[in-house]
């Protein structure tokens, strides 16, 4: 019988057997709760990252586990070539959340694979190949989404890449009017671009980029892998400012850290689909489905977008208040702070057993928490942030 490592070589093992895509901080998670993870050595720590903006409804929520457990018990998995009952609901959940037009979901896997096949149908239908992306944007790592990632260095050795791709100045619709022409299928972008720095433009550029689409008969397209399923106080981006995009990416938290994506789309769009146009295998598995209904449950329910609304605007507030903050960015829970140094002050907060997400910006410190984090937790954050010196 083979017997069980030790913890204390558990990292070791990782090291040999996985290859190496990220620099991980240096502990092992083994469970979590709530908006906290503990590691094999008891020890406790603050999630500000949320495992990438993924576990929307704070990790392991009862109500989740309790759903994926039932719907293990009766049906891991079958394909599409089948109707069921978790699909089902799951499908209509999520539209009723959905700002009209939005009328109809494709499940997928991931955010990148959300991002391909929107691009993709907006291709498909518009007969042309043009994407207009924006400078500072993330989509993915596929090659598709790569194509129209604007932070460079993600593109880097990565050949060769879609054709039909060009980069827009993010918040500059002068920018868009340049390169928007009758060649056009899409343009896609991130409400707020998160790796990017956590940037947000104003609200005439969104409009703006509404009614230029609208001209140019190109499909818009919001990229709310991260800003979906409440993370900025309400279930999507899309509808503020009165603006509504013909499609939706969606992934990471859609259902609190089971593998899900999805693509929403109007009436109009899935009309023009026709059946074989669009396939996954896994997309839609009803394990998925299943923490999907449960997540958007909890989040109707337990008053989490509330939560963020109110909670956000504390944190925001007090954190504007520091000497050593230059500046607070973003929307909710996806927050930027600017420092000298945002690697410093992770670091800093790691010691004090505080979990916290860096970006492509080197002075931007990004917090990317459960929905369910709470005034006590962020005053123990401000606390430790306070106590840190910055030289």
């Amino acid at each position: 019988m083979t017997s069980q490592p030790q913890l204390d070589n558990l990292i070791d093992i990782e090291e040999q057997y996985q290859v190496a895509t990220y620099k991980k901080f240096p502990f092992v998670v083994e469970r979590g709760e709530d908006v906290w993870v503990y590691t094999t050595t008891g020890e406790r720590y603050l999630d500000l990252y949320g495992g990438h903006a993924v576990v929307s409804t704070g990790h392991s929520h009862p109500r989740v586990v309790r759903a994926i457990h039932d719907q293990a018990s009766r049906l891991i998995f079958y394909s599409n070539l089948v109707y069921n009952d978790a699909r089902a609901r799951a499908a209509r959940k999520l539209v009723e959340i959905a700002p009209e037009p939005l009328a109809k979901a494709f499940f997928v896997n991931s955010g990148t694979e959300a991002n391909e096949n929107a691009m993709k149908i907006a291709r498909m239908l518009t007969g042309r190949k043009k994407i207009i992306s924006f400078e500072g944007s993330f989509h993915g790592r596929t090659p598709g989404s790569l194509s129209a990632t604007g932070l460079s260095k993600y593109r880097e050795n990565v050949s060769p890449l879609l054709e039909g791709h060009v980069y827009a100045e993010f918040g500059s619709i002068d920018s868009v009017n340049g390169l928007l022409d009758k060649e056009t299928a899409a343009v896609i972008l991130e409400p707020i671009q998160s790796m990017g720095g956590v940037r947000m433009a104003e609200p005439d550029f969104y409009q703006a980029l509404r009614a230029r689409c609208d001209d140019a008969n190109a499909m818009l397209i919001y990229d709310e892998v991260q800003t979906g399923m409440g993370r900025t106080g309400e279930f999507f981006f899309a509808g503020r400012f009165c603006v509504v995009p013909d499609l939706v990416s969606l992934a990471k938290g859609i259902a609190s850290g089971v593998p899900m994506g999805a693509v929403l789309m109007t009436d109009a769009i899935a009309g023009e689909v026709k059946i074989g146009d669009l396939g996954t295998t896994f997309g839609a598995g009803p394990l998925a489905c299943a923490a999907l209904e449960a997540t958007v449950d909890v989040i109707s329910e337990e008053g989490l977008l509330e939560n963020v609304r109110e909670n956000s605007e504390y944190l925001f507030a007090e954190l504007r208040k520091m000497p050593s903050v230059e500046e607070v960015r973003g929307l909710g829970y996806l927050i930027g702070i600017k420092f000298g140094s945002a690697k410093f002050v992770q670091r800093a907060l790691l010691d004090r057993k505080i979990i916290t997400g860096l970006s492509d910006d080197p002075s931007v410190l990004r917090l990317l928490p459960p929905l369910t984090l709470r005034r006590p937790e962020i005053d123990l954050f401000l606390e430790e942030l306070r106590g840190i010196d910055h030289g």
